[in-house]
């Protein structure tokens, strides 16, 4: 009877201390949810990949909730956002509805604000803003590729002022050009004179001065394309880290090239023969001032 007893009391004391020990070790913490922050981000705060930071949705920072930093990435360059400081986090959609979700709103998770839609054809935006308004009166339409009706694009009127300040420069250098043609000419009346005099006629005369006004206006032309092309990369780089974006700011492109040099060797053509052709006119005495 004695063992029969000690045999109850150790199995009594086993189920009592099984709950005890049943329980296992304390439920580790939460894995933080992944995030990736932009660079901008990452440096100015010195945060490292693999690092855990605190969000919250409210400026006080109540309710924050840990995300741990899986990756860094460039922003797409914006010219609209030109000097804004991209300090931006991704997160999952899951994590951000969690995090900016009202409390006091059962609907908060299930609403959302706008839907971009990405069609086939964009030729169909139109139709299909259409379509979609008259299925779902109330809704708003518009294309984002379009500015909102009763304004401009802000990069199209950026264009027209770029566009009249080439012409005005255009303009300006033409008429310094003809100026600076006529000195170089004037320079040139007594060989332009012992020409006149020994026989040469004025047209060949003339074609000498084109020709040498187009040598002189291609070589112009090429040296600034050259020019640019070798100092883009600095002025990109000095922007770049002047306004810390990866947005390209000077660009030479074999279209913008070609379009200079067709702008720029008729105009020195001409500014070469508008400049001789007072001079060749002359007689050959009248030209060496004897």
């Amino acid at each position: 009877m004695a063992d029969l007893r000690l045999a109850l009391l150790l199995l009594l004391a086993g189920l009592l201390a099984a709950p005890a020990s049943g329980a296992g070790p304390a439920a580790a913490p939460e894995d933080p949810a992944p995030i990736v922050v932009s660079r901008q981000l990452l440096r100015s705060q010195g945060l490292a990949v693999g690092d855990v930071v605190s969000l919250s949705s409210d400026p006080s920072g109540r309710e924050a909730r840990r995300f741990r930093i899986v990756g860094a990435y460039e922003p797409t360059p914006d010219p609209a956002r030109l000097g804004d400081a991209w300090l931006e986090a991704r997160l999952h959609l899951p994590d951000l509805i969690s995090l900016t979700a009202d409390p006091a709103d059962p609907q908060a998770g299930e609403a959302v604000q706008a839907i971009n839609v990405r069609l086939v054809d964009p030729g169909d935006a139109e139709a299909f803003a259409r379509e979609l308004a008259a299925r779902l009166p109330g809704l708003a339409v518009r294309s984002t590729a379009a500015p909102p009706a009763g304004r401009v694009d802000p990069f199209v009127v950026l264009e027209r002022f770029h566009l009249a300040i080439a012409v005005v420069t255009v303009v300006a250098s033409s008429v310094f050009l003809l100026a600076l043609m006529v000195m170089l000419v004037d320079e040139r009346r007594e060989t332009v004179a012992t020409l006149r005099l020994i026989g040469l006629r004025r047209r060949r005369i003339l074609l000498q001065v084109a020709l040498e006004g187009l040598v002189i206006a291609v070589a112009g032309a090429a040296f600034g394309v050259v020019l640019a092309a070798a100092l883009q990369a600095g002025f990109n780089r000095f922007f770049q880290w002047r306004y810390d974006t990866a947005l390209v700011f000077v660009h030479v492109t074999p279209a913008i090239a070609g379009r200079s040099v067709l702008l720029a060797v008729p105009l020195g053509l001409v500014a070469s023969l508008v400049s001789s052709w007072g001079l060749v006119r002359r007689r050959g005495l009248s030209v060496a001032r004897r």
